[in-house]
């Protein structure tokens, strides 16, 4: 029953590929890339551009339905359950994923000896609260939260620009424009993400405004993802590749005047505030889509289960 404005859908929406993307991102994209890492968001966009167009267009051909409801109309209820079971089992499998992802990068860097599922299950139980206080709490914490990671990442660049070495870039496009394709493929995954449009369009306040700002979203993603990876680009060059996370190791090395350093501490608690959007955003269409596919009322009594 929440509603939330175009603007904080955009800002959900931003967050559930970027706050795990910016971190491991410039080396998946590097390994078929390589030099040319930058370009593959710009290619990857498409999917999202193509998404947002298309949640739109069927959440104003069905208004006041998600799409587990509006499936049933289009496919017949048998095929339309089906279609919809793919859906959650790809938002659980991909919500799994973005946990474990969220859980090996705070184990790695940070807490080495806490057991992994301890870390998880405290984040996940978090998200759990989170998403049963409602949506227009979720768009709140991403009003607050998602400011902060993108100052987050304007500051770190700016920051390391006295290290970085643009000639990294050059030659561009050397063996043409199958190793971006092939690069882009890994942040297509991350764009997939924007169909969770079609879950939220119906609870816009504002839904004229609902492809303007998903196409916001969408553009800002892109952008982001394409300043971190040049941004590892000209720090590390060729060996972006052989870095698991080469955000935190460019985070270690910002030193501003012998004085401002050793700020991954900093940088971590505001990234996780960002990941805490993101496990929310995934966990929300998850509960939501399976509450509706088994037809209730409410989703809040399927919250803990499946987070569990």
């Amino acid at each position: 029953q929440g509603k939330v404005s175009s603007y904080k859908m955009a800002l959900l929406l931003y967050a559930m590929p970027i706050a795990t993307g910016i971190v491991i991102l410039p080396a998946i994209t590097a390994k078929h890339a390589e030099r040319n890492l930058w370009i593959s968001p710009i290619v990857a966009s498409l999917v999202g551009f193509l998404l947002v167009f298309v949640a739109y267009r069927l959440g104003k051909l069905y208004p006041g339905k998600t799409v587990m409801e509006y499936s049933i109309d289009i496919a017949g209820r048998i095929p339309g359950k089906a279609l919809g079971f793919v859906f959650l089992f790809f938002y659980l499998h991909l919500g799994g994923i973005v946990v474990r992802q969220y859980g090996e990068f705070i184990v790695g860097n940070f807490f080495l000896k806490t057991p992994m599922v301890v870390v998880m299950g405290i984040t996940v139980f978090a998200c759990a609260i989170a998403i049963r206080s409602g949506l227009e709490v979720l768009g709140r914490c991403s009003q607050s939260f998602i400011v902060l990671l993108v100052l987050l990442v304007a500051a770190v660049t700016a920051l390391l620009l006295p290290n970085m070495k643009p000639k990294n870039l050059l030659p561009i496009l050397e063996y043409g424009m199958m190793p971006v394709i092939r690069g882009a493929v890994s942040p297509m995954d991350w764009f997939s993400s924007f169909f969770a449009l079609a879950f939220l369009f119906p609870f816009l306040g504002d839904k004229d405004k609902g492809m303007k700002w998903g196409m916001i979203s969408v553009f800002a993603v892109m952008l982001t993802m394409v300043v971190t990876n040049l941004a590892a680009l000209f720090l590390f060059g060729e060996i972006t590749a052989d870095l698991t996370y080469p955000t935190m190791v460019a985070v270690r090395q910002v030193s501003l005047a012998g004085f401002i350093e050793h700020i991954e501490a900093i940088v971590m608690s505001i990234w996780i505030l960002g990941a805490f959007i993101q496990i929310c955003m995934h966990f929300y269409v998850i509960v939501l889509g399976t509450a509706q596919w088994l037809g209730l009322n409410a989703y809040r009594p399927l919250v803990y289960p499946l987070g569990f």
